[in-house]
């Protein structure tokens, strides 16, 4: 064990040799990965603060389920039993017409004017709460669900109010899907930039590969310095990207805070927390290293 640390922290030591002999050229290609990895990472940091919002959004739906105005109070009272077999997981409230009404006086400040109607014109109904859902798939089933109560006896409507909920879902759907795309993007750019600058080093130092060969030095032995050097590419990438994102993020949330004004609103945008954001640095970290491996596999290969 004492010996792969030794090896790999020689490995480590070449590689920053190899860093200071041009690190103009290093320093360049750090700011060109960093630039392709600040618009994935751009895009995280949006969605990692808009999830929370569209979970407070995605309030649970419910479906009002109207009874025929002549159906007698323990047939409406009997629906329950339906109900619940339909709709396992949901709340179910039965409200009285006569609940209704008062409901209706608090809340409109017409009681006076509901009084002279003389008859309650509401009817008995039910209310069906269901689970949150946040994506249109799950949203069709309570279509289905809806479906399903309006062929109950005695009902004569059934209202669901989560068309607004399903839009939402499908929009966070898309933008989760245009980053993934942009993201696979930029991150074969990521690689082809690593690839094309150990590819570099590898013919600058092509007389110094052939010497260590001719001494015996192995190929893994050779091909690790420039392993390192493509991974501490992509993490000192990474690092300055979530560097720029956290910049960006004050003018940003500037503007934020004026529109979030007009809706009696403090959102704000906030940097990664720590784990996702070691998660991005590892994925540049990871990148660099396949585009180091790919360059050395196919250059290193000639030398033999």
């Amino acid at each position: 064990m004492t010996n792969w640390f030794r090896q790999h922290g020689f490995a480590l030591a070449a590689a920053l040799v190899h860093v200071r002999r041009a690190p103009g050229s290093f320093l360049f290609n750090i700011l060109v990965v960093a630039i392709a990895l600040a618009l994935p990472f751009m895009g995280m940091t949006l969605l990692d603060n808009v999830r929370p919002l569209s979970e407070q959004m995605s309030v649970d739906p419910e479906i009002s389920l109207f009874i025929k105005q002549d159906v007698p109070r323990d047939q409406a009272a009997s629906l329950a039993t339906p109900l619940r077999e339909l709709a396992r997981e949901a709340k179910i409230i039965f409200v009285p017409r006569e609940k209704a009404l008062d409901n209706l006086k608090d809340k409109s400040g017409l009681s006076d004017v509901l009084a002279t109607l003389g008859d309650n014109p509401l009817p008995d109904s039910y209310i069906v709460k269901l689970d949150a859902f946040r994506t249109a798939a799950t949203g069709l089933d309570v279509d289905v669900l809806a479906e399903q109560l309006r062929l109950l006896p005695g009902v004569e409507s059934v209202q669901i109010d989560s068309a607004w909920v399903k839009r939402l879902a499908a929009l966070i759907n898309i933008l989760k899907l245009a980053l993934m795309l942009l993201a696979a993007t930029l991150g074969t750019v990521v690689v082809a930039v690593v690839f094309n600058t150990i590819r570099l080093q590898v013919l600058t130092q092509r007389e110094e590969i052939l010497v260590s060969k001719l001494i015996g030095a192995t190929d893994t032995f050779i091909h690790r310095p420039f392993y390192y050097t493509g991974a501490l590419l992509g993490l000192c990438a990474g690092g300055l990207a979530l560097g720029g994102v956290a910049l960006a993020l004050g003018p940003l949330n500037n503007a934020i805070a004026e529109f979030a004004r007009l809706y009696a609103s403090e959102f704000r945008l906030a940097p990664l927390s720590a784990w996702p954001a070691a998660g991005l640095l590892a994925l540049s970290a990871g990148l660099g290293l396949i585009g180091a491996l790919l360059s050395v596999q196919r250059h290193l290969a000639k030398l033999n």
